[in-house]
């Protein structure tokens, strides 16, 4: 039997039974899509959040408070938990190390604002002129903070874009005074509009400088501090010596965390990744469940057309070319359902990606390239049986049957 008579046959009888053949197609389809998708949302995250951390700033080491035991650091006890404060002049001693080129001193909380009769709830950032420059912020109208000793507290404001229009709509904010707290503060600039990033959206964020904000709280400890190394190479030898000024400053106790930018996008990278893979693995579970329904509907299939396997060698065609037949059979079920898959998961990955425009849901090329082979080797496979128990009959008792 000629190659195009085994894909003749092959298509004849996947048309001759539309109900099964539709039904089969689906069954793998659903198992592509379900690989795309779930593998989509996987990268997507993991692309997300990496480019969130990278929106931070570049070459960034972060000083936190407290020190992360073998139990990991929590955020929320590293405050309280210190021996030592970790204050502005701990952060203002370490501009002059050599491989630091900006620090910016981070103090947060929330107050109310308000301004001509409007009033509403806003998260307040202490800090520093450098860190417009360390977390790439741009100035719409105005200036950053100025650039005054840390521990003086200028009556003065940056403010998120939203802020600027909830409170003045039209009127231009430059120069206005607005009250923060029991504070009476003068605008000094507004950032341009930038929105949600790691669960900070900057455009209803009010900055002030570092040691109002701390006088606002009542509080002497900073949030964290930012430090942005010279380079690129220069990251590790920043965060040493980083360690090292702070430990000497607070009496040779190693009483700070000192991460790298660097050090947490790998971690996450690795968590997503892995997070990929185990959403892959689980989605393809449903390819061998679609393999399963190919190899039940072939068996059918063998039944059904006796006779015409039997005429077939009766003409002469050997076990092979049956074998072959209904192999080819197997793979263009599983090769229309997975190319109707693929296109139904970025149909659905599409989906995703409007809904959610700062989500980047695109399917990794791996798991496409692996959903596509594995939907065809998974029909060949569960193909095998059928297309053996057509060899083995018996023209003359197949001829009978029928």
């Amino acid at each position: 039997m000629r190659l195009a008579d085994t894909l003749h046959f092959a298509r004849a009888a996947a048309t001759g039974y539309p109900a099964r053949t539709a039904l089969s197609v689906l069954a793998m389809a659903i198992g592509v899509a379900a690989v795309v998708v779930l593998t989509a949302l996987g990268d997507g995250a993991r692309r997300y959040v990496v480019s969130q951390f990278s929106s931070l700033g570049t070459n960034l080491v972060i000083v936190l408070p407290g020190r992360s035991g073998t139990g990991g650091f929590n955020p929320a006890t590293a405050i309280t938990s210190t021996p030592r404060d970790l204050t502005i002049d701990d952060a203002a001693s370490l501009r002059r190390l050599p491989a630091v080129a900006r620090v910016a001193p981070l103090a947060v909380g929330t107050s109310e604002i308000s301004a001509g009769g409007r009033l509403r709830e806003t998260m307040v950032a202490g800090t520093a002129r450098d860190y417009f420059a360390i977390r790439n912020f741009e100035i719409a109208q105005g200036d950053a903070l100025p650039d005054d000793d840390w521990n003086r507290g200028a009556p003065v404001a940056v403010i998120g874009a939203r802020i600027q229009e909830e409170l003045f709509g039209s009127t231009p904010a430059l120069g206005q005074r607005v009250r923060v707290g029991d504070r009476r503060l003068r605008i000094v600039g507004v950032l341009k509009p930038t929105g949600q990033g790691l669960g900070m959206n900057t455009d209803e964020l009010v900055i002030v400088p570092v040691a109002l904000a701390q006088a606002m709280f009542n509080s002497n400890t900073l949030f964290r501090v930012l430090v942005e190394a010279s380079s690129r190479d220069a990251i590790p030898a920043a965060r040493e010596s980083v360690l090292n000024t702070l430990k000497q400053r607070h009496r040779g106790e190693e009483d700070v965390t000192v991460i790298t930018q660097d050090a947490v996008l790998a971690t996450f990278d690795r968590l997503l990744g892995a997070l990929t893979l185990a959403v892959a693995g689980i989605a393809a579970i449903s390819l061998a469940v679609a393999g399963i329904l190919v190899m039940n509907v072939m068996l059918v299939a063998v039944t059904q057309r006796t006779g015409e396997i039997g005429l077939l060698k009766a003409l002469g065609a050997s076990g092979r070319d049956i074998r072959r037949a209904f192999l080819a059979e197997a793979a263009m079920l599983s090769a229309v359902g997975a190319v109707v898959g693929y296109l139904l998961g970025q149909a659905g990955a599409f989906a995703l990606r409007q809904a959610f425009p700062v989500f980047p849901a695109y399917p990794p090329d791996w798991a496409v390239i692996a959903g596509l082979a594995t939907a065809l080797g998974t029909g060949l496979l569960f193909g095998v049986m059928p297309a053996r128990r057509a060899a083995r009959l018996d023209p003359v008792q197949a001829l009978m049957k029928h």
